[in-house]
């Protein structure tokens, strides 16, 4: 496997017990803020700019932000971007693992932001090389020192990702390490369906869905009987509600209702993955997961007052 860290020395190597590995997506994120409605054939003025993204590596980055020591991003890369994500990865705390792909372009999003009150998002995406992260870029050795693996969702909507994560869910269950997801996008779960979705993550510890994709996953329109009902497909559950905070439940009832923590949103792409680092993050360092919702809620915040799905680089 060719890639960025990936030599010698391995991937437990000078790390501390507890790691954080995140096995995921790496784009290229084009984000357009634009005010007012989009204008057909003509223009429609817009600030432009190209920042790192990826809901995997997102999520890398906020859990590093938040303090968790050692965070691993295992991921897919074209050639043409490599370096520079890996830098940026790397300048954000996280260590990159970075499969560089012979044919494949990195994969690249489009972010139409409406810059009103809501900073309301629309996604065009080309997945690009993200989607071809296969078994033979996985070794149980990933694992050595590793205390979670979160998996990305988007690894459920191509065939090589769908085939990769049972190998890693062994893995994992060999070495008691727990596993966490998130659906990553409600539109692509529409194309795979419920049933599909919910046998292939049959084993995992913790789902993270938004208030959408757990409404789709359930039917149910009621966000905290959405929320329960998951429960009883996935041990905790933890539904993430943008401005309304987020839902904890377990066993098919509701343990928490955490608020969101106040903000004035510029741009809400990454909040969601900013929630799952920051309460991933907080889970390793010892909180609960009603302790590490709240965190979660915080970074969202923080997230929404930033342009793109990162936090500040680290100085």
């Amino acid at each position: 496997m060719n890639g960025t860290d990936r030599g010698d020395s391995g991937p437990g190597a000078g790390s501390s017990a507890g790691a954080l590995l995140v096995v995921g997506d790496v784009v290229t994120d084009v984000v357009a803020r634009h005010r007012g409605p989009l204008t057909t054939g003509t223009d429609t003025a817009a600030a432009i700019r190209t920042l790192p993204g990826g809901a995997g590596a997102n999520v890398a980055c906020w859990a590093a932000h938040r303090g968790c020591p050692d965070v691993r991003l295992l991921g897919r890369v074209g050639k043409e971007a490599a370096e520079w994500h890996g830098r940026e990865l790397a300048a954000c705390g996280v260590r990159p693992l970075l499969v560089v792909d012979p044919r494949a372009p990195t994969g690249t999003v489009i972010c139409l932001v409406d810059g009103g009150a809501a900073a309301e998002r629309t996604f065009l995406t080309d997945s690009g090389a993200s989607l071809r992260l296969e078994p033979a870029d996985w070794s149980s050795a990933l694992l050595d020192g590793v205390a979670r693996l979160h998996l990305s969702g988007y690894l459920l909507f191509s065939e090589p990702g769908r085939a990769l994560l049972p190998v890693a869910l062994e893995s994992a269950r060999a070495r008691g390490v727990p596993v966490s997801l998130d659906p990553a996008s409600a539109g692509f779960l529409v194309e795979l369906g419920v049933d599909r979705f919910l046998g292939l993550v049959e084993g995992i510890d913790v789902l993270l869905p938004s208030r959408a994709e757990a409404h789709l996953l359930t039917g149910l329109p009621d966000p905290a009987d959405a929320a329960a009902k998951l429960s009883h497909h996935v041990p905790l559950v933890v539904a993430k509600q943008g401005g309304d905070g987020a839902l904890v439940a377990r066993s098919g009832r509701i343990l928490t209702r955490v608020p969101a923590a106040p903000a004035t949103p510029r741009d809400t792409t990454g909040a969601g993955d900013a929630f799952t680092g920051a309460f991933l993050a907080a889970l390793l360092a010892g909180a609960e997961p009603e302790e590490a919702a709240v965190e979660g809620c915080a970074a969202g915040a923080r997230a929404v007052e930033r342009v793109g799905g990162r936090p500040p680089a680290r100085p």
